[in-house]
């Protein structure tokens, strides 16, 4: 089934939904090498006068290593049947196993960003900004504790939706 590519104003989607309970992938990288990462994490709006994806990613994540080189990324969000997929994605390391291979799904290769055949939705993003989290700047020392035991605080990428496509 073929991709259509859309408006971001035609997306009539709860985010809130996909990304914290139906999971996406971050991917990124090239024909040569790419990886990607479950994420339920993260968010869509508009800063800056542009529509922006923000997404965080952990120091010792092997996708950070794509994303940190390349100047676009994918979000791509599925059906539930690839709760399974997702579950390997996220609980994998790519330096280790070729999650592709070991889940079945189809990279595709955008001219900025790898996405995923089986994705229902991708939003291609180019990286506009990115940040560590300070310990310093959390408001409410109990999210510290709770969300980071191990301090390993989150990068911050935020990126510009350059290209929507949805399953025809």
């Amino acid at each position: 089934m073929a991709f259509c590519e859309i408006s971001p104003e035609e997306l009539e989607l709860n985010f809130f939904t996909l990304i914290n309970k139906e999971w996406m992938l971050i991917t990124a990288g090239d024909r040569q090498k790419h990886n990607a990462m479950t994420a339920s994490w993260g968010g869509v709006g508009e800063l800056w006068g542009k529509y922006v994806s923000t997404i965080y990613i952990r120091p010792q994540r092997y996708t950070l290593e794509f994303v940190e080189r390349e100047d676009y990324y994918s979000l791509c969000f599925f059906e539930e049947k690839y709760r399974a997929a997702l579950n390997l994605f996220g609980s994998r390391s790519g330096r280790d196993t070729d999650k592709d291979k070991e889940t079945g799904l189809t990279p595709v290769f955008d001219e900025a960003a790898p996405y995923y055949e089986e994705a229902k939705l991708v939003l291609i993003c180019k990286k506009r900004y990115r940040q560590d989290m300070e310990e310093r700047c959390f408001l409410e020392p109990e999210d510290l504790g709770k969300w980071y035991p191990q301090r390993d605080l989150h990068r911050i990428f935020i990126g510009e939706i350059v290209k929507v496509l949805k399953k025809a």
